[in-house]
């Protein structure tokens, strides 16, 4: 409408518009990177504070109260600064895109007025034409203020986009399963040779070999980074191997079913993970489905894994609450109630990683006998250094350097004066006996 008015007043009003263009798509990107800088330092922040609240036992032994306090600080002053930042350079475009609406309307009356004094335009034609130039304003400055939002918008989603995108590297639930009956448990590495993504350039295995007949128990011990803990990560399918195969009962388990494969197998690492709930919910945590768990399947596995008597001594009994990762409880108490929560699941598999090395004598004697009867008919892998703990393994595997060095009888291991197993043995026990002089 502007141009059939009048096209030589268009085409003058029409120049404002480049320059303005221009500094919007500067404007926009800018922001935009400032939106996602903005979102990765709160990020950082929310980060540092959940981490120190949640460790703040830490925190305070170590007198690090007023240290951490300043590290906050000085992450949300950042934030605030970026935020500041933003906020400056939001107010610099819409006043820019204020000033220009206005520029518009001052270039109509301008030239408008001299078109008048010579005879080329009406009154009503220009009233008219500032009328069409008032709404261009306008409507600039509603597409200012959204293309902002929008911008603003792109920089927030960006990683969230980044997420979504991403493809799993594992399937979630695609694969080969196995009915309960038909599942023995057999384990088997077959020159296995791994290293973590992160850490490319260290290799943790190098052509291991290890087989884990279906029914037994295979303790696998060696020095500490000798990768005893990455076998557990490995059966789980946290990661693959760069090359071998790792079998169960002759399956490769990249062909089965992820989530079907966890379902069976069973783990009891050192700190066992609870979560902020009752302990009739955290037991129940381990069966497939947790909802149809009745209360005497749980007090039955509680009961067996030596957890019922500590259990009914809190005043709510199996209602108590563990506050979070089971902070209220003791270390004998988590581990049982791990150890119970595994009983529930039934596995035909069970992983123990290290599950009484960072116990008592009294708590260890009771955590064990849990133990011994959750091994009971099942597949164990047991993660050890104790010798109490292995002892009444069917074999011992011995890894060193990234291969098994080592594997049979316990007794025959101690009978090789030259075996890595029997220097651990006697390094131990000379520990040991220190620490029995000392108290």
């Amino acid at each position: 409408m502007m141009f059939y008015v009048s096209p030589a007043l268009a085409t003058l009003v029409l120049c404002i518009v480049p320059p303005f263009a221009v500094l919007a798509v500067v404007y926009g990107r800018y922001l935009r990177k400032l939106s996602r800088m903005t979102q990765d330092s709160l990020a950082e922040a929310t980060q540092l504070a959940e981490e120190r609240i949640g460790n703040i036992r830490t925190v305070r032994a170590f007198g690090k109260e007023f240290t951490e306090v300043e590290k906050y600080i000085s992450k949300i002053n950042y934030v605030f600064q970026l935020a500041k930042k933003e906020a400056l350079v939001r107010a610099g475009f819409f006043g820019a895109t204020g000033l220009c609406g206005n520029l518009i309307v001052l270039t109509v009356l301008y030239k408008g007025g001299l078109l008048m004094g010579s005879d080329q335009m009406t009154v009503g034609e220009l009233s008219s034409f500032l009328l069409y130039a008032f709404w261009v304003g306008v409507s600039i400055g509603g597409m200012s203020s959204f293309y902002s939002e929008l911008m603003k918008g792109f920089g927030a989603g960006a990683r969230l986009w980044e997420l979504l995108d991403r493809q799993p590297e594992f399937p979630l639930n695609e694969g080969f399963t196995l009915r309960p009956d038909q599942l023995k448990g057999a384990l088997e590495f077959q020159d296995v040779t791994f290293s973590y993504p992160t850490r490319k350039d260290a290799s943790i295995f190098q052509g291991l070999s290890l087989s884990v007949p279906a029914g037994s128990v295979m303790a696998v011990v060696g020095p500490s980074g000798s990768g005893k803990s990455t076998l557990v990560s490995l059966l789980l399918r946290l990661y693959d191997p760069d090359s071998g195969v790792i079998t169960i009962d002759g399956r490769d388990v990249r062909e089965l079913n992820p989530y079907w494969l966890r379902n069976n197998i069973g783990t009891v690492s050192q700190e066992p993970v609870l979560f902020s709930c009752s302990i009739a919910e955290n037991i129940a945590y381990g069966a497939l489905d947790p909802s149809q768990v009745t209360a005497e399947e749980i007090y039955r596995a509680a009961e067996f894994a030596n957890a019922n008597t500590f259990i009914q001594n809190f005043p709510k009994g199996f209602d108590t609450v563990v506050g979070e990762k089971g902070i209220l409880l003791s270390g004998g108490q988590k581990q049982r109630i791990a150890i119970a929560r595994a009983l529930l699941k039934n596995p035909k598999i069970l992983l123990l990683d290290e599950a009484t090395s960072a116990l008592d004598a009294e708590n260890e004697y009771v955590v064990q006998d849990a133990l011994d009867r959750l091994m009971d008919g099942r597949t164990v892998l047991i993660i050890a250094h104790r010798f109490s703990t292995i002892q009444n393994a069917d074999a011992v595997a011995v890894l060193d350097q990234g291969r098994v060095v080592e594997c049979g009888k316990h007794k025959q291991l101690l009978e090789n004066p030259q075996g890595l197993f029997r220097k651990l043995m006697e390094k131990q026990a000379i520990l040991q006996n220190s620490q029995t002089l000392a108290q």
